[in-house]
């Protein structure tokens, strides 16, 4: 038996054992796994240990059949073997694995005798009838009941299921629950999931017997046949031979899908049907003694050295046939073809190398080839074949698969194809449906999923070579595939584009596509031509059949194609030529959705107003069974929806005027019988014309009077009416001619002239485009005088105060007399008669009236009465006043100033109004300088007619302007009154007079008064002293307006008088102020203090003070030195002070501090002199020390004179050292002598190295002045520094050249040492050998480095100094990449992209950098934004790619890109940009338009989408209602924002929104639509409307309005109940019974059309019910729940009425 587990070293082979009689298993075995627990030995016998039923305890499933027991062990010392026991390999025929032996829990005893003798040294290798032999002697007459254990292998010729049972379940387990035991048998046992075993034919007929009762005639299996010596096992199942019967075993439901079930041969076969030579050594089938004949049906030549095939052509009745472990290489199998009824053939354990040769076996079912040399299965059509194992071959392709349209099982196991990926899918694609098994297992869901992906050609791709691929890419890789293979065979300079088929559907269209592009070098005259062929065949892609008459592209599958596979064979005709045919195979045909579909629809007919037009539909059934369609007509205007015609609901419709100039759409809707509905179609027609224009049914409607208008009239067809002609004719009255009155116009106007005369009327009919139709005229009867009549009555004139009115207007009905007219006022704009008239005036002949004040406001009317001659009036007409009277705009009839025109007086204004009633008018004061002037506006009196004149008026002229202002705001123009003199100034006086100051020694008194009376001159004042008796005395000098008080008024009383006097030098009278006093002394003070000296350096300073205060006593002073920052410094307390350097540039101040002598301290007082001058500068001492090179010499000096400045410095060169009078004439010397500097300090330079340095110094003070000059010189010459080398720097000469340089110092140089070295990043310098100048050229090795120049310098006394280095230069790196210029491509319009194109230089060094070294290219986006006149750009963030798309707020902008480039060592280029003009809103558009709402009938609903193209606008949205399946759409009227609140008229219907963006310019885009799904009726409205509709009667409670007149509401008053009924047939309104009238039933009708129920939006509670145009009702019901219960009752109930179920729309299934 086969493990799934391999044995490591082992050649797993098995010995096919199929016994003649075999014994069926039913059902339960099938479904379950059978095991078999046997004892091994020579013979089985055992006691009887118990019932039957013992043997159904369950064993593991990987339990099986010891195959180690030797041959020369006896039966009666044989034991259970355990299961870890070893077993010996035997070889199995399919390729599989070895099993582990098992043996059952029950202990078991052995009675039997030993066997004989073994024949073959080989214990796997012997036969069959040595097993049978050695086991007949043992053979034990008492029966026993022996448990077996046996798990069958895929890999043996059994597999693990052994049947295919036909019956059904309960007969087969009652079939193998009733055994026959005989005591002859050897081995006897039975049970439900058991197989029973049986010695073969050479046993007592009593086994037979037993065999036979126990077998069930209704399950077929091969036998069972062990392989061991220890005996032979044979399973006997029973079976039937028909093969409905196999084909019905094959269903999931009658076998074990983990059992291969192998198929059913013969039984009772004797020794004459068959042949076991196994390990016999046979070489050939020809030998002698083979004893082959034609009667043999089973064959067993296993396990010798067959290598051809010839003589097994004489077995043409052979079923079984094992030719395993021979030595067949093939081909050969030719001499097979005469096995015409073989059903299991072995050749598994050859070295067979094809399978091409191996002919078909149309009865073939079982096909073993495992372990040979098969690299592929390449084979002969095996139409039977259920089961093919081929493992552990050399298979690394599966081209030339076979046609194997019954295969269940495949095993392929340890063959290379397994490393291609999907094999297992690939293997379901070749074997087709039937295949239940790959490689002894189930298939994966996984690859059955992946094989369904593959397209239906897949299998022959794979037969034909194709590689097979990924099932995502097989669809182009196979038809790539295909395309190779018809490419040598199509008409030449033609390809193949397409070749593929629709999924087919039962009685459904099914379309092929098929293909060619022609090369455009070729051109070809004749067309090409293809040729189509339709076939059919089974679901594997093979053994397909032409369908007759299927010639076209299309082909509708019939219901007996439900399951199979269509294909086309396309045949290219080029001229005469016919080439070979392609191909294209279809997936399985499936079968209809009984829904049925339009496949054409097409409308017959003139398209002319006035004429029938017809609908027709071609319909695909999809089986369903065919019906009457619904019909419906729609009319769509150009550019807009198609909209319902009421009432077109047949497939005939005429055509109306509403028709012309629209395109009609036909829809149509197929039903079957079975009352499936497909979906909606619908047919545009071209546009509808008019008919020629014509007219008839002329007739003059109106009274034949005078003074009436009458009007022709006529019924017009043919179209839209155009500018039809209308002509009028009056009958001359003396010829009887009739003459032209009036054309274009159907009105006419009845005049006196036509009294007694006829008319006649022509109409002459023109359509809108201008064709004019045959003319139809009309002759009226004579015209009648009419009485008096006033027409066009008008009043005019001014509709103001006191205007002149007059009445006017025309008299007809004779000639007129003496028309009254009488006026009215009304403060109505409207007439009602004479309701609300005032009469003016009383009815008079006059027609003109003139307008009184008291009608200001009122509307003026005109009763006028018309008169004859002889005295007859008529009716009166009335005439009303456009415009209400007005008053006269407000004015002033006088304006004057009353009063007196001096300072102080007062002024009144006086005016006269006039213009209605006064309101609040406005008035002004102004002064004038002179009187032609403006003026200047009073703002304190303004609003007052009086003014009372102040000073600033005196000698100006005074105005007053009043404004006019009527009541009701109307402003008049102002008028201004000059005044008629000048402002006179008032006499002068004092109002008040006072002395202001403290009564104290020392302060300073002042007087303050008020003066009146003009402009003040010079008033006079006297100061009085009083002494304490009262006595004043004048103060001599004291005539000022202030007095200062000195000690002699100490003691006494002051006081003032002063005489006012005007500037015009009047006088006022003398006033005297009240007396102040007495005086008391003031506190001691200084009044006076002044320095005595010269401010100048060394002098001394001394002052002077005087006193005030009383008696003066000790005072005391300070100095005090003031710096610049004002800080004073205490300098002594001395009468006098001496000045010295400190003092220069600075202040002294003293403090004076006067002291009364009875010790009372004044305020000190101080005095600040002026900045103290310097003396004469005077240079007292010039020294100069020991001088060397560059070190800075500062000479030693003294200075005296003040501050000194910056003075006179001439620094003198001198080889000789000069003494005396030489060295005071030095800049008179010029015999080596040279001015080295005009500086205090010096440093010594090269050129005084070894000489004398002489200063020549001119003392200077700061402020110039200059003093005695002064020369010294230095006591040795110049000594030299030591030599230093500084600034040492590297120069940049050019790209690769640098230079060093530095700055020697220290003498004279000589041959100062250069060098360079070069540091590399991480810091390490390193001298560059031979580079010992000044110059370097940059080497390879220099790159990304840095260099350093080296200087040691080197005096020319060979003095060395220190080397020096340069500071590193840059990193020596190569030419920057840079970019010529940047270029942007694509529209500068939102919504479009912007891409950068760079432009690099031609330059070679450029292009190698660009190549070489360029790193990275960045990128920064800007937008716009005016500052003013220029315009400045902004950073887009996160906008640094190539490519911008622009948006919405870029509109307007201007955008500009910056480029930027980086090479490989970091650095960056300079910037690069590219700038575009002012971006362009894009078109408007919406995206992503959606409606959110929650799907029922009770929600809100909202628009929601992304608008795009510019700043949006009005954008225009639109609702409208779908149904479902069909084209036209159905306005909501007045639904046209952005919410919309659904109702019970929505269900079953798609709601649609149609946005049509707008942007700010108008601009339009083009609409978009969003809809819905069909809006289901709320839950509990639902369920509500179920229950009642599940009654089929229900009554409702309502109101009426009884007051049926239109109103805007309905009072409550007015609302009366009523029963509304409702059934399945009809519906009913009944109006309630009361105490005095019986129930009456206001409206009844059925549900046929023209009935339906309408609502209200605007009233959520109100409803009505339509039956006819002349039944209605109006209902109000208490909540909206409540009336959408009822509309939808009463809708369900009318359904059958309606083209779409409301039922359907509901989901209510109950019959009607």
């Amino acid at each position: 038996m086969e493990d799934n587990v391999e044995q490591p070293g082992k050649d797993p082979v098995e010995s096919p054992q199929v016994s003649e009689k075999q014994a069926s298993v039913g059902s339960s075995e099938t479904a379950k796994r059978v095991t078999k627990t046997v004892k091994p030995g020579a013979s089985v016998t055992s006691k009887a240990s118990g019932p039957i039923s013992s043997v159904r305890k369950k064993v593991e499933a990987k339990s099986g059949l010891d195959s180690s027991s030797s041959a020369t062990k006896s039966s009666a010392t044989g034991t259970s073997r355990s299961l870890n026991s070893v077993p010996v390999a035997r070889r199995n025929s399919t390729g599989g694995l070895p099993q582990k032996p098992s043996v059952s829990t029950a202990r078991q005893q052995s009675n039997a005798t030993p066997i004989a003798g073994n024949k073959s040294a080989d214990p796997v290798r012997r036969s069959l009838p040595e097993l049978r032999r050695s086991s007949l002697p043992s053979v034990v007459t008492k029966s026993t009941s022996v448990s077996q254990a046996v798990k069958l292998s895929a890999g043996s010729p059994l597999d693990r299921s052994l049947n295919k049972p036909s019956g059904s379940l309960a007969s087969r387990q009652e079939t193998v629950r009733k055994p026959s035991v005989k005591p002859a048998s050897s081995v006897s046992s039975s049970s439900s999931r058991m197989t029973t075993s049986s010695l073969d034919s050479s046993a007592s007929s009593g086994v037979r017997k037993s065999v036979s009762k126990l077998s069930s005639s209704s399950a077929r299996s091969p036998t069972v046949t062990s392989g061991l010596r220890s005996g032979s096992l044979s399973s006997s199942m029973n079976s039937s031979a028909s093969l409905s019967g196999r084909r019905k075993a094959a269903t999931p439901q009658g076998r074990d899908s983990r059992f291969i079930v192998l198929p059913k041969v013969e039984i009772k076969a004797g020794d004459d049907l068959r042949l076991d030579l196994r390990g016999h050594r046979v070489r050939s089938l020809k030998a002698s003694g083979l004893n082959l004949s034609p009667n043999l049906e089973f064959v067993y030549l296993r396990d010798n050295l067959l290598s051809t095939l010839e003589g097994v052509e004489i077995l043409t009745r052979v079923k079984v046939l094992d030719l395993s472990f021979n030595d067949f290489k093939g081909p050969g199998f030719e001499p097979l073809e005469n096995c015409r009824v073989l059903q299991q053939l072995y050749l598994a354990g050859n070295q067979i190398t094809s399978l091409a040769s191996l002919p078909q076996l149309p009865n073939l079912e079982f096909l073993s080839v495992a372990q040979n040399k098969l690299k592929n299965l390449t084979m002969a059509s095996q139409p039977r074949l259920q089961v093919l194992a081929a493992s552990k071959n050399k298979i690394s392709t599966l081209k030339g698969f076979p046609y194997l349209p019954v295969l269940e099982h495949l095993r392929v196991e340890e063959n290379p194809i397994l490393k291609m990926p999907h094999v297992e899918a690939a293997s379901i694609l070749l074997a087709g449906p039937t295949l239940k098994k790959f490689n002894d297992r189930d298939l994966s869901r996984e690859q059955v999923a992946i094989a369904k992906r593959y397209p239906a050609h897949t299998s022959l791709c794979i037969r034909d070579g194709w590689e097979f691929c990924r099932p995502e890419h097989a669809a182009d890789s196979t038809f790539r595939f295909l395309v190779e293979q018809w490419k040598d065979k199509l008409p030449p300079g033609f390809l193949v584009k397409e070749a593929f088929i629709d999924q087919p559907f039962e009685e459904d269209t099914c379309h092929c596509h098929f293909s060619f592009v022609q090369d455009s070098t070729l051109v070809t005259d004749p067309q090409l031509i293809l040729k189509y062929q339709w076939f059919v065949g089974e679901r594997t892609p093979s053994n397909f059949t032409s369908i007759p008459d299927a010639t076209g592209e299309v082909y509708w599958p019939k219901h007996e194609d439900i399951g199979k596979i269509l294909k086309v064979e396309c045949t290219p005709i080029l001229g005469e030529m016919e080439y070979p045919p392609i191909f294209a195979i279809s997936s399985s045909v499936s079968p209809g959705t009984g829904i049925p579909k339009v496949v054409n629809l097409d409308v017959c007919g003139e398209l002319v107003e006035g004429n029938i037009i017809r609908g027709h539909a071609e319909i695909a059934w999809c089986g369903g069974t065919p019906a009457k369609g619904v019909s419906s007509w729609l009319r769509r205007k150009w550019n807009s929806s198609p909209v319902v015609i009421a009432g077109a609901e047949d497939e005939e419709y005429k055509l109306t005027i509403d028709d012309i100039d629209t395109s009609l759409v036909f829809m149509y809707t197929p039903v079957t019988e079975e009352g499936a509905k497909g979906e909606p179609h619908y047919k545009y027609t071209d546009f509808v014309k008019s008919a020629p224009p014509s007219v008839n049914n002329v007739q003059i409607v109106g009274d034949l009077v005078e003074g009436t208008t009458i009007r022709g009239v006529g019924d017009y067809f043919g179209g839209r009416e155009g500018p039809s002609k209308f002509e009028w004719l009056c009958e001359h009255s003396d010829s009887g001619n009739f003459v032209l009155v009036s054309t274009g116009t159907s009105e006419y106007t009845l005049s006196k002239e036509e009294v007694g005369h006829r008319l006649a009327f022509a109409y002459i009919p023109i359509n809108f485009e201008g064709q004019e139709g045959e003319s139809v005229s009309i002759l009226s009867d004579v015209v009648k005088q009419a009485p008096p009549k006033v027409l066009n009555l008008k009043i005019i004139g001014d509709m103001k105060e006191n205007s002149k009115v007059t009445a006017t207007g025309i008299v007809t009905g004779g000639t007129e007399g003496s028309s009254r007219v009488q006026w009215f006022k009304t403060r109505f704009s409207t007439l009602e008669g004479e309701k609300g008239l005032e009469a003016l005036s009383t009815s008079k002949i006059a027609k003109a009236f003139r307008i009184p004040l008291g009608a200001v406001g009122y509307y003026i009317v005109a009763k006028f009465t018309p008169m004859t001659p002889d005295g007859e009036s008529g009716d009166p007409a009335y005439v009303i006043s456009d415009t209400a009277v007005e008053t006269l705009p407000p004015s002033l009839n006088f304006l004057s100033i009353t009063g007196d025109y001096s300072e102080g007086g007062i002024l009144t204004g006086s005016y006269g109004y006039i213009g209605g009633h006064e309101g609040k008018s406005i008035y002004n004061w102004y002064i004038h300088e002179v009187e032609t002037d403006s003026g200047s506006l009073i703002p304190e009196v303004t609003g007052l007619l009086q003014y009372r004149i102040t000073k600033d008026a005196i000698g100006k002229f005074i105005s007053f302007q009043c404004t006019p202002v009527r009541d009701d705001g109307i402003v008049g123009e102002p008028t201004t009154c000059m005044g008629q003199e000048r402002v006179r100034p008032g006499s002068p006086r004092l109002l008040s007079l006072r002395i202001v100051g403290d009564a104290t020694e020392g302060t300073s008194l002042t007087v303050d008064k008020k003066y009146w009376g003009g402009e003040e001159g010079d008033s006079l004042f006297y100061w009085f002293r009083s002494s304490s008796d009262g006595t004043p005395t004048e103060i001599r000098g004291a005539t000022t307006a202030s007095y200062m008080l000195s000690i002699d008024d100490i003691g006494f009383f002051i006081s003032v008088s002063c005489e006012p006097v005007r500037s015009d030098w009047a006088r006022g009278p003398t006033v005297l102020s009240e007396q102040i006093g007495p005086i008391i002394p003031g506190p001691p003070t200084c009044h006076s203090l002044k320095f005595l000296g010269s401010m100048i350096e060394g002098q001394r300073l001394s002052f002077i003070a005087s006193y005030t205060g009383g008696e003066k006593g000790n005072c005391f002073h300070e100095w005090f030195r003031v710096k610049s920052n004002g800080v004073k410094e205490k300098l002594s307390t001395q009468d006098f002070l001496d000045l010295t350097l400190d003092d220069v540039g600075r202040c002294i101040e003293l403090v004076y501090t006067p002291m009364r002598k009875d010790g009372t301290r004044g305020n000190p007082m101080s005095i600040k002199s002026d900045v103290v001058g310097p003396a004469d500068p005077e240079g007292l001492e010039l020294i100069i020390p020991d001088c060397c090179e560059d070190e800075e010499l500062v000479p030693e000096k003294t200075y005296f004179g003040g501050e000194e400045g910056v003075g006179e410095y001439i620094w003198y060169r001198t080889k000789n050292k000069l003494h005396g009078s030489a060295l005071l004439d030095i800049s008179n010397l010029n015999e080596d002598v040279g001015i080295c500097s005009k500086t205090l300090t010096y440093k010594p330079a090269l050129e005084d190295v070894g000489a004398y340095l002489a200063l020549y110094w001119v003392p200077t003070r700061k402020d110039g002045k200059c003093g005695k000059a002064l020369v010294a010189i230095c006591n040795s010459p110049v000594a030299p520094a030591l030599p230093v080398v500084s600034n040492v720097r590297v120069k940049e000469v050019s790209l690769s050249v640098y230079s060093g340089e530095g700055e020697y110092f220290g003498g004279y140089e000589g041959w100062s040492l250069f060098s360079w070295y070069r540091e590399t990043n991480d810091g390490t310098i390193s001298l560059i050998n031979g580079a010992n100048s000044r110059t370097y050229e940059v080497t390879d090795a220099d790159y990304n480095c840095r260099l350093l120049f080296g200087y040691t310098p080197v005096r020319s006394d060979s003095v060395v100094g220190e080397l020096r280095l340069s500071e590193p230069t840059d990193i020596i790196l190569p030419e920057l990449p840079r970019l010529e210029m940047l270029a942007l491509t694509g529209k500068a319009i939102e919504g479009g992209v912007l891409t950068v194109v760079e432009v690099i230089p031609e330059s070679l060094t450029q292009q190698l950098v660009w190549h070489k070294y360029k790193q990275d290219v960045r990128y920064q986006w800007f937008f716009s934004s005016a500052v003013g006149d220029n315009k400045t750009f902004e950073p887009l963030p996160a906008q640094r790619s190539c490519s911008y798309k622009m948006r919405l707020e870029d509109v307007g902008r201007c955008l500009k890109c910056e480029c930027i480039v980086t090479d490989v060592f970091g650095r960056s280029a300079e910037p690069a940009y590219a700038e575009t003009g002012p971006i362009l809103p894009g078109i408007p558009r919406i995206d992503k338009l959606e409606i959110e709402g929650r799907g029922f009938h009770t929600n809100l609903y909202a628009v929601r989408g992304i608008y795009s193209g510019g700043k949006e606008g009005k954008s225009r949205l639109q609702w409208l209602r779908s149904m479902v399946g069909s084209p036209d759409l159905i306005s909501i009227p007045g639904e046209v924002g952005r919410m919309y609140e659904s109702n019970v008229d929505d269900v079953g219907y798609r709601l649609v929104a149609i946005y049509t963006p707008v942007r700010e310019d108008g601009v339009e885009g083009s609409p978009v639509s969003a809809s819905t799904d069909p809006i289901a009726v709320e839950p509990d409205v639902l369920k509500e409307v179920k229950q009642k509709l599940d009654l089929g009667s229900v009554k409702f409670e309502a109101l009426c309005d009884k007051d049926q007149s239109t109103k805007k509401t309905t009072a409550v008053g007015t609302l009366e109940r009523r029963t509304l009924e409702v059934n399945r047939k009809r519906v009913k309104v009944i109006k309630p019974g009361s105490k005095t009238s019986f129930p009456t039933t206001e409206i009844r009708g059925s549900y046929a059309p023209p009935f339906h129920v309408e609502l209200f939006r605007n009233d959520q509670h109100r409803l009505r019910i339509v039956v006819d145009s002349e039944s209605e009702v109006d209902l109000m019901v208490q909540s909206r729940h409540l009336r959408d219960v009822i509309v939808l009752v009463i809708r369900g109930f009318a359904q059958r009425f309606n083209s779409t179920s409301l039922n359907t729309l509901l989901k209510i299934e109950h019959n009607m």
